[in-house]
């Protein structure tokens, strides 16, 4: 039964080898607006599993061989087992290189505490050689799609993930047929930050295609072309809207649904 108020989110982040990325800055934002956070750490060889454990908010578990580069099913599928123990009435599925953009402080309880949506939309925007701009180009535009990152756990579904080695999704079936809400909060995603990692992620993509698909697909080869000026768009904050985390709550769920009609 949907509830519209009390739900309680739970993140879910699988992680390898981040402790010198962007883990804290993620944990912590994920931290003022999630209820508890459950880390699958992925057999890092630094101290990602140690960085994790140091949040409050963090359930870590640490795999004692890697399971994403041979089968990345078999990771999501393990960290959704892990996260449904915490019995959570939301769950959001983020990377260790994922930010949402302030707003979803002030807005999550606007998003959750409804009960018409089930899943929750949002655009995720690559920066690209920068912390300040994303790119904007090609497969690249961030306005083209929209990508589910919050849905609402039903424990009586027969939840089952697709047999697929790579790009599985981050959430199982049925989740993708929830009736949905697409959100104008917008995620950073710094996985394109750093230049000096793109040739390694270029060959692991690349022998990911020439398996699964005998050639290296169009987005695979983009990775290597330096995007024109125009092809980079600065990062804009937008404005937060405090007013929706201080004030009452009661209502916006009817209020929710209105809006999105």
């Amino acid at each position: 039964m949907r509830k519209k108020s009390g739900n309680r989110i739970v993140a879910m982040i699988p992680v390898r080898n981040e402790a010198c990325r962007y883990l804290f800055q993620v944990l912590e934002h994920l931290s003022l607006w999630v209820d508890k956070i459950v880390v699958l750490d992925d057999a890092s060889e630094d101290d990602t599993y140690e960085v994790a454990k140091s949040f409050n908010k963090v359930i870590a578990y640490k795999n004692e061989k890697t399971l994403f580069v041979e089968n990345e099913v078999a990771l999501r599928a393990k960290l959704w087992d892990l996260t449904i123990r915490q019995e959570p009435d939301w769950i959001v599925a983020i990377d260790a290189d994922e930010i949402f953009e302030d707003r979803i402080v002030d807005e999550v309880e606007f998003l959750i505490n409804q009960d018409y949506y089930d899943a929750v939309y949002f655009r995720i925007f690559d920066f690209w050689a920068s912390q300040t701009h994303y790119r904007v180009d090609g497969g690249w535009n961030p306005w083209v799609k929209f990508q589910l990152f919050l849905v609402r756990y039903d424990p009586h579904l027969n939840y089952t993930w697709p047999q697929r080695e790579i790009h599985c999704g981050r959430f199982p079936m049925p989740c993708q047929d929830f009736i949905p809400y697409y959100s104008d909060i917008r995620i950073k995603h710094f996985g394109w930050a750093e230049e000096r990692e793109h040739y390694k992620k270029y060959l692991f993509y690349r022998d990911k295609d020439l398996k699964i698909h005998g050639q290296i697909l169009p987005h695979t080869q983009s990775i290597l072309v330096s995007p024109k000026s125009n092809d980079l768009e600065k990062w804009c904050n937008s404005k937060r809207l405090y007013f929706l985390r201080d004030g009452n709550n009661e209502g916006k769920g009817a209020d929710f649904k209105n809006a999105a009609s």
